[in-house]
């Protein structure tokens, strides 16, 4: 941005963001002259260290500036000239100057540090007598690697015959011949794919990695105590004057307990779990599932359970409101087992805690287990490389731009770095941890807030820094463009693509199953696990009785699960969003039929099929009775249009009823073949007369898939 931009960006005037520049020794005089990144970065710590530095001894004197004046006026000099200040803050300016230069050339030798092996962060793969070599490497470039001057590089060089400068390109073998003198041995730069980075994962040397804080999500049914368990902790964790500011709008803290660290993710709670692991973020270490002792397990804590294992990250279960004289800790016990999770206290393998979140009761118990299980997770990183991690979330704002909450998984974020977040790019500006403090580098399990990104990114959307603003650029150009072509959020599967997931070494297949009812669904989950084809099983997730609801689709996604329903039909809504999210739903009536789609799709047999499609939709708004002819439900077609004689199905609250024809078809007094969108008719159903008012009449026909 020019002068002009950058002091309204920053709420002053044109003139004294120059004269800051020539305090500063940047050679800019005039509004439409253009900063550097550099420059921004170095004005905006300039400024902010003035705010640090404003003088609180001095008050203003207003009778001696009255005096002063009268004395001025008397002698007739132009006041412009005379500087009325007292001595103490002309000495106090003096010092800030003092001070400013002096953390200007702290915090560019600091910087020049910083990125003094920046070549060597990226795949950690550089041995001490190993030197990297890529393309367009300079004599300079060789110089560096080899920690000697430029000049003894260019005799050596001499020496071999070639005549060379310190910015000329030098090929791989005339670098070989060098770099044999130093004992050294040369191997070419390992080409990586970078704008898939979400896709590879560097492999970091056993010596390289450091542990790291655990990352840790609570989870659970409204008005269990999620929230009083954050601030619980947060206060009882985090020293008075820190735990405010920034904290709710990062979407993460840090507390430290017995001098190690911990990482709270503060989501709303599973969706937003879901949406993040749908786009690939597996952020969470362990997740905790907070359970009411007075209410038990509750639908939205199993619906926790269910992304908490398909996670696949260790659960431990707080069970809260101990001290309530309702409370039933045994009954909570019970129920976690009839859900899959098996305390320790009856031989299972997940931990539980008796906590009061708003007495602080059993605290202390819950963050040692915390630790305790990291530790034997054995969670480490490397920080000494390029930063990757996750978006936490993502906001804009008028003077500032995007402002991007992001977690540290891995490597170093430092002040400065070019970075990619999803299609997006900037060089960071700044960055505040969840304290609000300005910082300069985060290390791995660290969230924190960052500016200085040209575009909003996404929740979920994975970051990784890079060595310079160039290649971050083009690095995002082509993620923009395979965008373009692909939809990268796909992430569900359909019946089709088993086989070839089964070539390739899958094992377990994903399955949410939903049915009619309760015998129904222990039917075909029971069906379901028996099968086992050349060792490929099916794992049930979910299983539920009542119709497919966008939780379910959500799941399936992040997942990579198929939908099965029996008896049941999702809605227009929850059937658009399974087509957005590319997740397959199979609607059957048989258990038979479940059964050997299942098997016949993992030995890849599966048959060409006939795909249903809907034709129309009517609901039901007023019943008429005739003696003579039975129940005719007068109709009004929301979708589509009925035709006389089709398949037929009656609707009920999302659960299949019945499915039988369209015996007969009326418009107004007249027998008709069609009704169209948005017209009345009178519709009778084959043999079926207990139509109700609000059922959903839905047409159909089978048509062949080629």
């Amino acid at each position: 941005m020019n002068i002009l931009e950058y002091s309204q960006d920053v709420g002053k005037e044109v003139s004294e963001i120059i004269q800051l520049c020539k305090e500063l020794g940047i050679k800019k005089n005039k509004e439409e002259d253009f900063l550097t990144d550099e420059e921004i970065t170095i004005l905006d710590n300039e400024i902010d260290s003035m705010k640090e530095n404003t003088n609180p001894d001095y008050e203003y004197d207003s009778e001696l500036e009255e005096k002063v004046s009268n004395l001025v006026d008397s002698i007739d000099i132009d006041l412009d000239e005379v500087d009325t200040r007292p001595e103490k803050l002309k000495k106090q300016e003096k010092q800030n100057k003092v001070n400013n230069n002096f953390n200007k050339n702290k915090y560019l030798k600091g910087k020049k540090e910083i990125y003094k092996h920046r070549d060597k962060l990226m795949d950690n793969k550089v041995l001490d007598d190993t030197i990297i070599y890529h393309d367009g490497m300079t004599v300079g470039n060789i110089a560096d690697s080899l920690s000697v001057s430029a000049s003894e590089i260019i005799k050596k060089l001499f020496n071999l015959g070639i005549m060379a400068t310190i910015n000329q390109e030098i090929p791989y073998d005339t670098c070989e011949m060098i770099v044999i003198d130093y004992d050294k041995k040369l191997t070419r730069e390992e080409k990586t794919d970078k704008s898939n980075f979400e896709e590879y994962e560097i492999v970091d040397r056993e010596e390289d990695l450091v542990l790291r804080a655990p990352i840790i999500t609570i989870m659970g049914h409204v008005d269990h105590g999620k929230t009083t368990l954050l601030d619980t902790i947060r206060k009882t964790n985090v020293a008075s004057g820190e735990a405010g500011g920034i904290t709710q709008a990062i979407g993460a803290y840090q507390v430290e307990v017995n001098g190690k660290k911990i990482t709270f993710i503060d989501t709303p709670g599973h969706e937003a779990f879901t949406e993040m692991r749908s786009r690939g973020a597996s952020v969470t270490d362990i997740v905790i599932l907070i359970v009411a002792a007075n209410d038990g397990v509750m639908p939205q804590t199993k619906e926790a359970i269910d992304h908490a294992k398909a996670a696949g990250v260790p659960i431990v279960v707080a069970i809260n409101k101990v001290d309530l004289p309702d409370a039933n800790i045994d009954r909570v016990l019970t129920e976690l087992m009839e859900n899959g999770l098996i305390p320790e206290k009856f031989g299972g393998d997940v931990v539980t805690c008796n906590i009061s979140a708003k007495k602080g009761t059993g605290i202390d118990e819950l963050l040692d287990t915390i630790l305790l299980i990291s530790e034997m997770k054995e969670l480490k990183a490397n920080p000494n490389r390029y930063a990757t991690g996750t978006v936490l979330e993502a906001r804009n704002d008028s003077k500032i731009g995007s402002i991007v909450s992001l977690l540290v998984q891995s490597g170093t974020l430092r002040l400065g770095d070019p970075v990619v977040i999803g299609n997006s790019y900037g060089k960071i500006r700044s960055i505040k941890d969840d304290k609000g403090n300005n910082i300069t580098m985060a290390g791995p399990s660290t969230p924190v807030e960052v500016t200085g990104i040209n575009e909003l990114p996404l929740a979920g959307d994975k970051f990784m820094a890079f060595e310079t603003e160039k290649e971050a650029r083009s690095v995002s150009e082509e993620r923009k463009l395979r965008s373009n072509h692909k939809d990268t959020n796909r992430s569900g599967m359909s019946l089709d693509e088993l086989y070839n997931m089964v070539k390739d070494g899958v094992k377990e297949i994903s399955v949410i199953l939903k049915c009619d009812v309760k015998g129904s669904e222990e039917a075909v989950r029971g069906s379901l696990s028996k099968i086992n084809v050349d060792g490929v099983r099916v794992n049930v997730i979910r299983s539920g009785v009542g119709t497919i609801t966008e939780s379910d689709v959500k799941l399936a996604s992040a997942s990579n699960a198929i939908i099965i329903g029996f008896n049941v039909r999702p809605t227009n809504k929850t059937s658009d969003l399974a087509k957005e999210s590319s997740v397959e739903i199979r609607l059957y009536n048989i258990i038979y039929k479940v059964i050997e789609d299942m098997e016949a799709a993992i030995k890849g047999m599966l048959d060409p099929v006939y795909e249903e499609k809907v034709t129309g939709e009517a609901e039901v708004r007023q019943i008429f009775k005739f003696s003579k002819i039975g129940n005719i439900a007068g109709s009004h077609v929301t979708k589509g249009s009925i035709k006389n004689g089709s398949e037929a199905r009656i609707i009920r609250d999302g659960i299949v009823i019945y499915t039988s024809k369209i015996a007969s078809l009326q418009r107004e007094k007249d027998a008709v073949k069609e009704v169209n969108s948005g017209y009345d008719c009178g519709i009778t159903i084959e043999d079926y007369q207990d139509i109700r008012e609000g059922d959903i009449i839905e047409t159909f026909e089978m048509v062949e898939v080629k």
